[in-house]
C-alpha cells in the first residue's frame, strides 16, 4: 500500500508540475516581462501578473559587505538599518534645524573618536568631556525625530503594504515589501525617495542595535562563532573573510559620515536594479516608475574590484572548546556563479542533501546513526566570487564531530569514484525545475529572482537558463567536479567540541543536541 501510495503522489506531482510549467516557462514570462534602463543608468523591470489586485517590488542594490571599506567594516548592513529612519521630508518635524544638529553630531563625534584612539597621550578627562557633548548632541537632534520612531514604515503599513524587509549579505543589499495596486504610484515615491534623500538621523542609537544583534547572533552563539572564525580561515585574502555584521571594533568606531559616504558610492542607479510583479501593465506603470525613480542623479558605476583568493594548498582547521552543542563544518573552494560548471555544483548539492532520501542524510542519519542533521550546500558565504561548497552534520550524544567528518568524507570518497544512478541523476534535473516552479509561485519570490538575475546577468532569462544548464549535466561531470574540487589540500574544517563532561563523551549529557 505504502509503494502504491508514492507512486500516485508522484503522479499527482508530474501532472501538477507540467500545468504550472505551461504558464512558467520564459516565453511566458517575454511576453509578460518588460524591462527598461532609465537615463540616469537605473534598471526596471516589470512583469505582469494580474492574479490579484496586489504588487510585489524588490530593490537589488549590487553591493554587500564585501564592499565595506577596510577597518568599516559592517557599514552595508548599517546601511540598511538607516534606510528606513526617512527622509528629509519623512521622520522629521523640522529638517532644516535637524540638519543643522545631526552636522553637530557629526563634528561632536568626530573630536571624540580623535581622542579615544590617540595611540599615546590620551586625556581621559578629555575624552569624557567630549563624550558628553557628543551625546548631548545627539539628544539636542532627536528633538527634530518625528514622535514616532519608524515613521517609514508607519506609512507602508498605514497604507496596506505587507512583508516590509531588508537584508544585506556578503554580494548584496535587497530591499522589498507588496501593496495594493492602487497605492503604486505612493510606492514609487517611497521607494525612491529614500534613496534620493535617506536621512542619518538616530544613527549611533541604530548602530547600538546592530552591535546588540552581533552579541546576540556571533559572540553569544557558539554556532555563529564558528561560522565568522570558520569563513575568516578560509578566506585569507578576499573581504569574504569579513562578517556582514561587522567586527565589534569598527561597530564602535565608524560614523554617519562614513555610511553617507558608502551610500553616495554604491546607492548609485547604475548599481541599482527595481523590479515590479503583479497586476500591473507595463504600459501603464513604467511611466510613473520612470518619473520618480529617474529624479535619482546619475554617477559613475563603482568599482567592484576586490582581492583574488590565494589557491589553498593545505588544510586548514579551527576548532572551539564549547559548553554546547558538538558541531561539525567543512568547506571547499569553488568558482563564482558564473563558472561553467556552476550547475554542476548545484547538482551535487541536490544528491548529497535534498530531503530525507539524500545521499549524506541516509548515510549519516538513518544508517550510521551518527548524526541528528547532515547536508551540503553551495554559496558559502556568497557567490557573486569566488567561494566555498560546504558539508555539515550535527553528531548526536555519544558521537564526535571527526566521526561526522570521517563519514563525509566516505560519500565524498564514493561520488568521487562511482556514476551516481540513473534514477538519481533525473530525480536531481526534475527537483531543479520543481525549486524554479515554486519560486515562482509568488511576486515576492519572483520579483526577487527577475531583480536578481537581471543584475547578475544583464539578463533575466537567465533564471530559466540554468535549469537548462543542470538538465545537460552529466553523470561524468559529477565525477571530474567532485574529483578537482573536493580534496584535502582544498579543505577547511570548523569543529565545536563539547568542553565537558567525562573523557571521550564527544556530544555532552543527554539532551545536548536540543
Amino acid at each position: 500500500m505504502k509503494s502504491r501510495l508514492t507512486f500516485l503522489q508522484t503522479i499527482v506531482v508530474c501532472f501538477a508540475l507540467c500545468s504550472l510549467a505551461v504558464g512558467q516557462d520564459v516565453a511566458s514570462f517575454e511576453k509578460r516581462t518588460t524591462v527598461k534602463k532609465l537615463a540616469n543608468g537605473l534598471t526596471i523591470v516589470i512583469c505582469e501578473r494580474p492574479e490579484a489586485p496586489v504588487f510585489s517590488f524588490f530593490t537589488h542594490v549590487d553591493a554587500g559587505s564585501v564592499q565595506d571599506p577596510m577597518g568599516k567594516t559592517g557599514l552595508a548592513h548599517m546601511f540598511e538599518h538607516m534606510a528606513f529612519k526617512g527622509t528629509d521630508t519623512i521622520g522629521t518635524r523640522d529638517y532644516a534645524g535637524e540638519k543643522v544638529a545631526l552636522a553637530k553630531v557629526e563634528e561632536a563625534y568626530a573630536a571624540y573618536i580623535a581622542e579615544r584612539d590617540k595611540p599615546v597621550n590620551r586625556d581621559e578627562q578629555k575624552l569624557k568631556q567630549l563624550e558628553q557633548t557628543w551625546k548631548d548632541a545627539i539628544a539636542a537632534a532627536d528633538k527634530f525625530s518625528a514622535p514616532y520612531n519608524n515613521e517609514f514604515g508607519k506609512i507602508v503599513e498605514g497604507e496596506g503594504g505587507e512583508g516590509m524587509n531588508a537584508f544585506t549579505d556578503y554580494d548584496e543589499t535587497g530591499y522589498f515589501y507588496s501593496f495594493p495596486i492602487n497605492r503604486l504610484e505612493l510606492w514609487a515615491y517611497l521607494e525612491s525617495e529614500r534613496f534620493l534623500h535617506p536621512a542619518m538621523r538616530q544613527f549611533y542609537k541604530e548602530r547600538n542595535v546592530v552591535i546588540e544583534e552581533r552579541r546576540m547572533r556571533t559572540d553569544s552563539d557558539p554556532q555563529g562563532r564558528l561560522s565568522e572564525q570558520f569563513t575568516e580561515e578560509a578566506f585569507a585574502a578576499h573581504p569574504y573573510h569579513r562578517p556582514t555584521i561587522g567586527w565589534i571594533s569598527d561597530l564602535n568606531s565608524f560614523s554617519a559620515t562614513d555610511a553617507q559616504t558608502f551610500f553616495d558610492k554604491y546607492y548609485v542607479p547604475s548599481n541599482m536594479v527595481v523590479a515590479v510583479v503583479g497586476d500591473v501593465k507595463a504600459s501603464e506603470a513604467m511611466p510613473v516608475v520612470e518619473k520618480y525613480f529617474s529624479r535619482i542623479p546619475a554617477r559613475p558605476k563603482p568599482d567592484t574590484a576586490t582581492t583574488t583568493e590565494p589557491a589553498q594548498n593545505s588544510e586548514r582547521t579551527v576548532v572551539l572548546h564549547e559548553q554546547s552543542q558538538p558541531f561539525y563544518l567543512e568547506g571547499y573552494h569553488r568558482p563564482d556563479y558564473r563558472s561553467p560548471d556552476n550547475e554542476i555544483y548545484d547538482a551535487i548539492a541536490d544528491l548529497m542533501s535534498n530531503g530525507r532520501t539524500s545521499r549524506l542524510y541516509r548515510a549519516l542519519v538513518r544508517d550510521k546513526q551518527i548524526a541528528s542533521d547532515a547536508a551540503g550546500f553551495t554559496g558559502y558565504p556568497g557567490s557573486k566570487y569566488p567561494h566555498l561548497f560546504a558539508f555539515y552534520a550535527l553528531p548526536i550524544p555519544g558521537h564526535k564531530p571527526q566521526e561526522m567528518g570521517d563519514a563525509i568524507h566516505a560519500e565524498i570518497e564514493r561520488l568521487k569514484k562511482e556514476d551516481i544512478s540513473d534514477e538519481e541523476l533525473k530525480m536531481i534535473k526534475t527537483r531543479a525545475k520543481a525549486n524554479l516552479i515554486r519560486s515562482l509561485g509568488s511576486n515576492e519570490g519572483l520579483a526577487l529572482a527577475l531583480g536578481l538575475y537581471q543584475s547578475r546577468y544583464d539578463d533575466w532569462r537567465e533564471l530559466f537558463r540554468s535549469v537548462d544548464r543542470i538538465e545537460k549535466v552529466t553523470k561524468a561531470d559529477i565525477r571530474r567536479v567532485a574529483n578537482q574540487t573536493f580534496t584535502p589540500d582544498n579543505r577547511t574544517v570548523g569543529i565545536i567540541e563539547f568542553a565537558g563532561g567525562p573523557p571521550g563523551a564527544g556530544a555532552g549529557p543527554q539532551g545536548g543536541g536540543q
